[in-house]
């Protein structure tokens, strides 16, 4: 009969104190994956493309590195997965699905253009030291 390593080994449940433990790891790591990050009002200045300026506006816009939302008066814009072979030379972007260009600048500059309407929009956001 072959030798079999599973019939020497004592069967492997896990203990209650383990279990325990296991739940809370899991509770935290939900927890700080789910966090209430809400966004950051920005001072938006909207202008035309050839670069007259048509006003200012106030706009929420919540930054998750790879894409970003901006939210305005009667409009919201996901960025969707922004892309750039080279985020040192290139400026990542993105077209929404209403047709704007989206842009990340920077950490705290964020622009949308919509040519059609002939406007853009660069935001400018606080640094999370300065709000």
């Amino acid at each position: 009969m072959p030798y079999s390593c599973l019939r020497l080994m004592p069967p492997c449940f896990p203990t209650t104190r383990s279990l325990r433990l296991l739940t809370a790891v899991t509770v935290l790591l939900l927890a700080a994956c789910s966090s209430g990050y809400k966004g950051m009002e920005c001072d938006g200045q909207r202008q035309s493309l050839e670069g007259q300026p048509l006003g200012s506006v106030q706009g929420l816009v919540i930054d998750r590195f790879n894409s970003f939302s901006v939210t305005l008066p009667g409009l919201t814009l996901d960025s969707g997965t922004l892309q750039s072979t080279n985020r040192e030379r290139y400026i990542p972007s993105a077209v929404t699905r209403d047709g704007w260009l989206a842009q990340r600048i920077s950490d705290q500059q964020f622009s949308i253009i919509n040519s059609p309407q002939n406007q853009m929009i660069t935001f400018s956001c606080p640094a999370p030291g300065q709000l």
